[in-house]
């Protein structure tokens, strides 16, 4: 058994200590907000934070969460937090999802960039871009994204 604490709540899991946090938050857990891309971390569509860093969940073992604070995209976008609020409001305003598949990875990225800024910095584009590298967007809302993020830095001040 592993105790993993998962949006603040704690959750004792059956689980190989291999297995990746992915596959326990879907299938163990029914937490089905994190999804499936690529399995091999190259697409973050898997992304979670684990102490308010982003990771991808599809290939970071469950051992390696014991003990730290694992939050996914249904805690991030509930209102609780401050910048998951502000970046949830901005995708809806600007628009970003279209086949909404990779949204969740994307929206966790931005989160954990936005929340790694001192307080009252609006990055640049090219520090947006950079901190969103590794999330793909098959639909090309990367326009979007950009600005979304943008914005909901604008908010944060």
């Amino acid at each position: 058994m592993i105790t993993l604490n998962i949006n603040g709540s704690q959750h004792e899991v059956d689980a190989d200590p291999d297995m990746p946090i992915l596959w326990v938050l879907r299938d163990t857990l029914g937490m089905t907000g994190t999804k499936f891309g690529c399995g091999a971390a190259l697409c973050g569509a898997c992304t979670v934070h684990l102490d308010g860093e982003a990771v991808r969940s599809c290939s970071t073992p469950v051992s390696a969460a014991e003990g730290l604070k694992i939050t996914t995209i249904e805690k991030t976008t509930d209102g609780s937090d401050r910048v998951g609020a502000a970046v949830h409001a901005a995708w809806v305003k600007h628009d970003v999802a279209q086949c909404g598949y990779c949204q969740s990875g994307q929206i966790m990225s931005a989160t954990a960039f936005l929340a790694s800024l001192p307080s009252g910095s609006q990055p640049t584009a090219e520090e947006i871009d950079a901190a969103m590298e590794g999330n793909i967007c098959r639909c090309g809302t990367y326009v979007r994204i950009r600005a979304a993020i943008a914005d909901a830095a604008s908010t944060l001040v």
